[in-house]
Parts: structure tokens; sequence; C-alpha cells
């Protein structure tokens, strides 16, 4: 009998808001359990500073905490700051909270902020405190932000810059951040320091991450999680198996042909919601000549024409339906529908057209094709090795030879992240933490800048600059009418550039055992202080 999709669906999405809704307070009446999932892959370093990637956030996130967090609605709400108020259009202040302590028992203080600006700026997420021109230590309890221009979207800015103890980072020797594509080894990378629910207890990279309660912790947990163990699982079969036969309570990237056998278990469910991540493709159009393809002369990918070709050729519908198992949905624009800045008019996908396709690579002078290598993660992504060997079969067709390389992401971020950015066509994701499409468009969209980190993660290379004086209107508009006009003007010239081929949209997908309750955010994090096990 066929599975219900569309019951399925909804039964997953109800039970994703089911979830958010019961985490209440348990107090002293919740049994403290233990709690074991596993991933398709590991956060690759423990440093808070090197580099804006959604799992490593979505890790610490349990150990560092930053002034402004996202509570289980991913409303923001007060973290390490009890408050905060805009005193002029560039200035904001900031009341810290008292008597909070990190894991080893120093003292939470303004000084901590300000070394993790520093840090930060210094760092791989550098471009998401971008706007930060400078802070100033009021006394140890209040700090001010200075802004580079009007900045009315702060707060949103900073859930993911975390704090770390200053004198932990001096005291052994880390205050500067660990390199964004992990080449550079470091006491952070290995080791936390935070304030949060919990600490790390035991680290194996590539193979499990223990979590154990912060007795001191300045909250209180709204689950009753106490020990947790994260288990790194690679192959999607063993991790189903793992869930199945009851070795681990979750799991995330549960693959979509077993979504069905795991609903049909009776002591198992599926819990699924919108991902804040697309996925995308991205020539890099910087070099004159592609590092890895056939012309070592010339880049077809400077040539509008080629890129225009490549993006009627890639069937988006086709890899939904039959990679993705309708576990995905296309998009026109490279961030999702739940991200403030979508339009529903340039977001629709894009319909294949192979015909003009073959026109455009002739106008183009590349009638007869070139090769070229895509660089794809293996396991990072949903289906993503599966999705780059469809796109180069799409590609095929227009006679552009790809030779698809899938590596495991760590591997992969060393060769394709920042700084080298050795690559000559990527697949890529990303997920905008502030659920705001200006984080996108600095980090991936502005002209490189290493100065001032705009572009760090821009790894194709694009550079437009009615983009870039859009990018810089954007962060200092305080009209949310006149913003949003500003977000689509970029947006719409972006889609006209196809400086980014979106492929899809995607799910989250976890199996989960019918004792657990868990919140389910977009952003992909695990925040197991609102896990409950019965």
């Amino acid at each position: 009998m066929p599975f219900p999709f569309s019951a399925f669906k909804r039964k997953m999405l109800l039970g994703t808001i089911a979830a958010a809704a019961i985490a209440a307070p348990l107090g002293g009446m919740a049994q403290a359990a233990d709690f074991k999932f596993a991933g398709p892959l590991d956060a690759y370093t423990l440093d808070p500073h090197a580099v804006s990637n959604t799992l490593i956030f979505a890790v610490l996130a349990n150990v560092y905490e930053p002034l402004v967090r996202r509570n289980a609605e991913q409303k923001i709400e007060a973290a390490l700051a009890t408050d905060w108020k805009q005193i002029d259009g560039t200035t904001w202040e900031f009341n810290l909270r008292k008597d909070v302590k990190f894991s080893n028992g120093n003292a939470f203080t303004a000084d901590d902020v300000v070394f993790s600006l520093t840090r930060g700026q210094a760092g791989g997420i550098k471009a998401n405190l971008n706007s930060i021109a400078s802070i100033e230590k009021v006394d140890d309890h209040k700090i001010r932000i200075k802004t580079r221009a009007i900045n009315p979207i702060l707060p949103n800015q900073i859930t993911n810059w975390y704090i770390m103890d200053k004198e932990w980072a001096e005291a052994n020797n880390t205050v500067q951040p660990g390199a964004a594509n992990n080449a550079t080894e470091t006491f952070a990378n290995r080791n936390a320091m935070g304030t949060g629910p919990y600490v790390i207890k035991e680290r194996d990279p590539g193979v499990k991450t223990v979590f154990a309660p912060n007795p001191g912790w300045w909250d209180k947990k709204t689950g009753n999680v106490d020990n947790a163990t994260f288990f790194v699982i690679p192959n999607p079969s063993t991790r189903v198996s793992a869930l199945i036969s009851g070795e681990v309570d979750m799991i995330d990237g549960v693959p979509p042909q077993d979504a069905e056998r795991i609903e049909n278990d009776p002591k198992l469910h599926m819990q699924a919601g919108p991902d804040l991540r697309t996925i995308y493709i991205q020539p890099d159009v910087a070099r004159d000549s592609l590092i890895f393809g056939s012309e070592k002369t010339k880049n077809p990918f400077k040539e509008l024409k080629v890129r225009q070709a490549m993006e009627l050729a890639i069937d988006t519908g086709a890899i939904q339906k039959r990679i993705m198992r309708n576990f995905s949905v296309p998009v026109g624009l490279p961030i999702g529908k739940e991200v403030n800045g979508f339009d529903a008019a340039l977001g629709a996908p894009v319909k294949p057209d192979v015909d003009k396709a073959k026109a455009l690579m002739k106008e183009a002078g590349y009638e007869n094709g070139f090769s070229v290598t895509l660089d794809c993660t293996s396991d990072r992504f949903m289906n993503d090795e599966a999705t780059c060997l469809a796109v180069a079969a799409s590609l095929a067709r227009i006679n552009i030879k790809v030779d698809p390389r899938a590596q495991p992401t760590a591997k992969w971020a060393t060769q394709v992240n920042p700084p080298e950015y050795n690559t000559s066509m990527a697949m890529l994701g990303y997920s905008p933490a502030t659920y705001d499409a200006h984080i996108f468009l600095t980090s991936i969209a502005a002209t490189r800048d290493a100065k001032s980190g705009l572009g760090a993660f821009n790894i194709g290379g694009y550079s437009n600059p009615e983009v870039d004086k859009l990018i810089d209107l954007i962060g200092k508009e305080t009209d949310p009418a006149k913003r949003t006009g500003y977000i689509t003007q970029a947006f719409k010239l972006m889609k006209a550039d196809v400086a980014f081929i979106p492929l899809h949209q995607l799910n989250i997908l976890w199996g989960v055992k019918d004792n657990v309750t868990v919140v389910q955010p977009a952003d992909l994090a695990y925040p197991l202080r609102y896990f409950t096990v019965k």
C-alpha cells in the first residue's frame, strides 16, 4: 500500500509544532535522563569564532551562549544580556547578567564580551559581526556597541556570537581563533569553555561528543536531558539501524527513502519541518581560467550566457521527485521561504528548457562544451552526493562534462573554504541564522573584502558594485518597507547575473523514539535543554 505522503508531512509538521508548544518547565518533577543521538557528520571544530557553520553552531549552542538567543518558538529572548536598548541610531547598550560563571568557575563580565568581539572579528564569523564598529566596556556588567551605520536588527544578528572566557583563552594560548578551513590546530579546536547548560565531558573528533550538565548554569532547563552523547555515523543505513535497534534515541539526516520505514515502526516517529538552508551551485567567476577543468586560458563561467544555460539545464523538479523523494522544495533564490526578504515571484523555480540552454551555449561560443569538476560534500546535506550526480547528468545535456568530486565535509571545507577558495564550481548550502536575508548578502553575495569580512564565504567570487551598494543600504535602513525593497532589488540583480544557481530548500528529517519529545528549530540546532526523555 503506498505511503500517504501528504498525510505524513502534515503529521510531521504538527508534531514539530506540538513539541515546541509542550516544552514547559519540568522543575524538580523531571527524572534526569540520558540521551543518545546521531548525525551524519561532526562539528569539525569546537572554536565558536573559527567559522560560520550551521552544524558547529548547533553543537556549540549547548555549551556557549550569546548575549541574545532564540527560544523554543525561535523568538528573540535575553541570554547573557538581561536587556538592551538602542540609545541612538548607531549605539546599542546591553546590561549583562550578573552572577553568571563559566563552567570552570570564572566570573562572566564585560571583559569576556569585549574579548569575544575582538576574537570573533578576527575569525571566520567576521562577516556576521561586520556591522559592529566598536565595543565599549561601561562597567563589569554593561557594554555599549557602536555600529558602522544605523542598524535596527543588531540583536537578530548576534544570536550565534558566542562568548568565550577571556582568562581561559589566555591561559591556553588560544586568544586567536582557529582557521575557517580547520588547517590550524588550537586548544579551542578540541576544548570549550562557555556559560551554557552543558559542558563537553569527552570529545573524540569524528566519532562522538559527550555532554554533561553544567551544575552552575544560571538558567533552568525545560527538558530533562542530563548527559547526552552525540555519535557521528556517516553511513545513512547504519544510522537508521542504530535508531531502529535502540542504540540511539534520535537520528538527524534520515534518508528520504527510509522515512516510511521509521514512521511505520511502532516505537518510532518522524519529526520534520522546514529547513532554513537552501542548496545552490556557485561557479568560480573570479579567476581567468578553470583550476579544475579543461579551459586553461579562459573561464567560461565569466560568460553570462553560459551561466544562464546551466540554470535552464538543471531540472530541479526531477531532483525533488527522484532524489529527494519530495522532501525538498525547488526555489529560485538561494534563501528559503521563511527568511525575511524572500520574494515569492523571484523565488519561483526556473523551468528547465534544454533547447534554449543549448542555444545559449552556442551563442557563448561553447556549443561543444567544456569539462569541469563540481566540488560537493558527501555527508553534509540530505542526499548531497546523489544531488551532485544529478546536477552533473543535467549539465551533460548541454555538453558540460562534469566530474563530481564528493568528499567528506572536513576535507571539502579545507579545500573550498577561505582563504583558498580552491574550486571551479561548488555545490553549497547556507542557513541564515538571523532569519533575515542580510546575513546571506553580507557573507555570501558581497564582494570579497578580507579587511571587513564581507563576502568571506562568497566561494565563487561574485562581485557586483550595485549589489554592494544595496547591501550597505539594507544594513542601515530602519523603514521595513524600504528595507525589503532594497533586498528585493539586490536579489533581482543577482538573479539577472545568475550569480547562484538555486536547487532547493531542504526539509529537516529526524527519526525519534516515541518516548522522546524534541524541539526542532529551522536553523538546524539541537537545543538539548528542551528535550525530554520519558
